[in-house]
């Protein structure tokens, strides 16, 4: 599977600096670069080279400074990564090759650079939102089959994890994710019911969610857990 190539890919690419995480934006592997207008590198996964995966690298481009794809090399030496024709492509499209051993060594096939016009600096912005609100990295790269820990997901679990402890109303919630009204009220995943205005209760759905994903909520619930003691005592 492209997941077993995830942790030899990010572990090449942290070494070139980058902070790595997996599936965002739809991409295997995103890369940020140090810096308030950090470097972007987008990586896809494949078992083996072929024209799907230049072609997602295509898309990834409108949105990333730097595309490499990866896929795992031939032991016969008899994959596209020994065509001539198939680097020369990647050459000209500016796409990097990374080849991946069967002991998961990462080598370098052919380097990135970059001289395709960026022409969607929106979808770069969302890749680069994404990356820095996610807590770790909670999705492996090159999965299909299991839903992706998205930041938004992230949030909504300690929203649920909240309701589990005791914290019914959004703005106790605060510490632990600023927009819980929102995620509260909108209801994304059907793991919260509104029991009265600005109270909420957590619903089967949400019960099982936190078996499935369970959260540790300390340091933010003991922020929360003061704020509404304040409350409390200020209007006694």
């Amino acid at each position: 599977m492209e997941t077993s190539l995830y942790l030899p890919v990010k572990a090449f690419l942290e070494a070139a600096g980058y902070d790595v995480k997996g599936e965002i934006g739809g991409c295997d592997l995103v890369g940020l670069g140090e810096g308030e207008a950090p470097v972007v590198v987008a990586c896809e996964l494949k078992l083996s080279f072929n024209l799907e995966l230049i072609l997602q690298a295509v898309d990834r481009a409108a949105m990333s400074d730097e595309v490499w794809i990866a896929a795992r090399v031939s032991a016969k030496g008899r994959g596209r990564e020994a065509d001539k024709r198939y680097r020369d492509l990647c050459r000209r499209l500016g796409i990097g090759m990374l080849g991946v051993s069967d002991t998961g060594e990462v080598s370098v096939i052919v380097s990135s650079v970059s001289p395709m016009p960026r022409t969607n600096p929106k979808r770069r912005s969302r890749l680069v939102r994404e990356h820095q609100r996610r807590r770790g990295d909670p999705a492996i790269g090159g999965s299909t089959r299991s839903p992706v820990m998205t930041a938004y997901r992230q949030r909504a679990l300690l929203c649920a994890a909240a309701l589990q402890q005791g914290f019914v109303r959004p703005r106790d919630m605060k510490a632990l994710a600023p927009d819980a009204g929102k995620i509260l009220l909108g209801n994304v995943y059907g793991w919260f019911e509104r029991r009265e205005k600005g109270v909420y209760a957590l619903t089967p759905a949400g019960e099982a969610a936190l078996l499935r994903w369970p959260q540790s909520i300390g340091a933010g619930a003991e922020v929360a857990m003061l704020s509404v003691s304040s409350d409390a005592a200020e209007s006694v």
